[in-house]
């Protein structure tokens, strides 16, 4: 099943505990592919990047390295319309679309009101781990 995971889904994965984590679990475990893109990739950076000064003792560069070398990497492109209201939001199902992925895996309401886009569901992380990962 691929999956492309959104930043904030990426970062709680990595920060904290629960369902963002349990997805971030699934792709090590091999479960699921996860889907980037050099956009998303970069994002996951600067953001990660943020954060660790929040939190020096987690080093971001190992995952993010890991996730470079073992996720479906797709070309960044654009979709025919804008779907989100934040048009940086675009560029998750951009990807999605362009890898066949099933799901987008989202705590952005931006995202999560788009809920469908060419056989795409995007989804909060708890109702992914419920439907997909028990």
């Amino acid at each position: 099943m691929r999956v492309v995971i959104d930043t904030n889904v990426f970062v709680s994965g990595v920060f904290w505990k629960g369902p963002p984590a349990a997805v971030l679990e699934a792709w090590r475990d091999g479960r699921i592919e996860l889907v980037l893109s050099p956009a998303i990739l970069d994002e996951y950076q600067r953001v990660g990047t943020e954060l660790n000064r929040l939190f020096p003792a987690i080093d971001l560069n190992p995952i993010l390295g890991m996730l470079a070398l073992n996720s479906r990497m797709m070309q960044d492109s654009e979709l025919p319309e804008r779907l989100c209201s934040d048009p940086a939001d675009d560029k998750f199902i951009a990807a999605a679309v362009a890898a066949n992925a099933d799901y987008v895996v989202s705590g952005d309401k931006a995202l999560l009101k788009v809920r469908e886009y060419r056989g795409v569901r995007i989804v909060a992380p708890s109702t992914f781990v419920q439907a997909c990962l028990k």
